[in-house]
């Protein structure tokens, strides 16, 4: 059964950085692309970035790259998102998945983690 544990959330000042952490079990996570996604409060999911399970990362166009970077470690089947330069808009619940954020029938979402960036 496919186990996804996060942490790394928190609450942050504008300028501040974190990296969200997720723990995957119960699957052959070196085979698989992981993803990250947000919700922020009143607003619809919205798919953050994708890793393969080579790490290319993937990113949604006019998006986040520039300042979110995703990367994964197969060995310790973990997946990361660092955050940096963050903004009061990036305040939202941040959740792992399992599968292809470009590909939403192939997700599987697991928990999320909120982060808070206020001044």
């Amino acid at each position: 059964e496919m186990q996804l544990v996060v942490s790394g959330g928190g609450v942050v000042q504008p300028g501040e950085s974190l990296r969200l952490s997720c723990a995957a079990s119960g699957f052959t996570f070196s085979i698989y692309t992981m993803s990250w996604f947000r919700q922020a409060p009143g607003q619809s999911l919205e798919w953050v970035s994708s890793i393969t399970s080579v790490g290319r990362p993937h990113y949604p166009p006019d998006s986040l790259a520039g300042r979110f970077s995703i990367s994964r470690d197969n060995d310790k089947n973990m997946v990361y998102l660092s955050l940096n330069s963050l903004r009061t808009e990036d305040t939202a619940t941040y959740y792992c998945a399992r599968g292809d954020g470009r590909v939403p029938q192939s997700i599987k979402m697991g928990p999320g983690t909120h982060v808070t960036v206020s001044s």
